[in-house]
């Protein structure tokens, strides 16, 4: 089979390998769907730990698919089955993980970051895995590209549970790619009464406006200053920082109101990771700050639900489909920012 694998800084390809076979604990996907994300241009571009080329590793952690074979051991699936694959699996007996954060495990293991992935034709769902629910059905409604999309909406899912939407709020968004968008769509879900949206570009805001036409959209010149003309100098309820740029976490605490949340979501660049801030103003403002990471099984199999009740269309997002053979094209596309999502898509 094919499958697109890393194999050091700047070096990926196109490899032949041996199609896959399970043990009787284990369940094989056979992969419809697998979407680049940012972390995937991350990994390449830099490179990844113990990962060379006589240690290549098949990217690829936003995946749906068909269960193509079933261990004699595995319960509760059957051929044919479509299903979408939650990256994140934990030890299974720490704290984190008993409490239900296997994606918080310190020894947590993932598709496409330190086991193979889904940029492949097939993919081998470890007994751990199966155990802890990663294997999620989909609803008939979702297709398989909208469903590999599941996985990074489960992480902007993870982080507006942690800092909460209100009914009403305004909300601001921080980056208009497309994490910025799923955090408008998904507010907007949770009863927002108005989400703004701030980008450096132009083009990327009207992009986002065609596919949320409710959103009003900000440059970021004086965005301040246009921000308490919107609120009537109240400032917004809720901040989401979408976009790893330390100048805008610096300066999302001047555009709050009394008592609001901000939202670090994401990380920020090697060396630029400490950034300044004025905690007089979370001091008499009462702001509270949150970060997010990953999202663990409950945020993921929500987020299948939210997105299969048609609330949340994540399939507009997909503005590239591709075979494995033309995954340079793809990767390329995410590297340079063209487009929204790009999806590898299977036979």
């Amino acid at each position: 089979m094919k499958a697109a694998q890393l194999l050091g800084k700047e070096n990926l390809k196109i490899n032949e390998v041996v199609k896959p076979t399970i043990t009787h604990k284990e369940v094989l996907i056979k992969v419809k769907a697998a979407s680049i994300c940012g972390t995937d241009v991350r990994m390449y571009k830099n490179g990844y730990q113990n990962v060379d080329e006589a240690h290549p590793l098949t990217l690829g952690h936003e995946v749906a698919g068909v269960i193509e074979e079933i261990g004699s051991s595995v319960l509760g699936y059957n051929k044919g089955d479509r299903v979408a694959i939650a990256p994140n699996m934990g030890c299974g007996t720490c704290d984190q993980c008993v409490s239900g954060n296997t994606h918080l495990c310190e020894t947590y293991e993932a598709f496409g970051i330190n086991i193979q992935g889904g940029f492949a034709e097939y993919l081998v769902v470890p007994e751990k895995a199966i155990r802890q629910g990663n294997i999620t059905m989909l609803d008939d409604k979702i297709t398989f590209e909208e469903a590999a999309l599941i996985e990074p909406f489960s992480c902007v899912f993870n982080g507006q549970e942690i800092a909460g939407v209100h009914s009403g709020d305004t909300v601001l968004v921080v980056g208009s790619g497309p994490i910025g968008i799923m955090h408008a769509m998904l507010a907007f879900s949770k009863g927002a009464g108005k989400v703004i949206m701030n980008d450096l570009h132009e083009e990327r805001l009207h992009a986002a406006k065609e596919l949320v036409p409710e959103l009003v959209t900000m440059t970021s010149e004086n965005l301040e200053e246009k921000i308490k003309t919107e609120t009537n100098n109240k400032g917004v309820d809720l901040c989401i920082i979408a976009a790893p740029a330390p100048q805008a976490q610096e300066a999302s605490f001047n555009y709050m109101a009394m008592n609001g949340r901000l939202l670090f979501f994401g990380g920020l660049p090697k060396g630029k990771e400490k950034v300044s801030l004025n905690t007089n103003i979370l001091h008499y403002k009462q702001l509270r700050v949150f970060g997010c990471t990953r999202a663990s099984l409950s945020s993921y199999r929500t987020s299948e639900k939210l997105v299969s009740s048609g609330r949340v269309p994540l399939g507009k997002l997909i503005t590239g489909r591709y075979s494995i053979d033309a995954f340079d094209k793809a990767l390329d596309n995410a590297i340079h920012a063209v487009g929204l999502k790009n999806v590898i898509v299977f036979d």
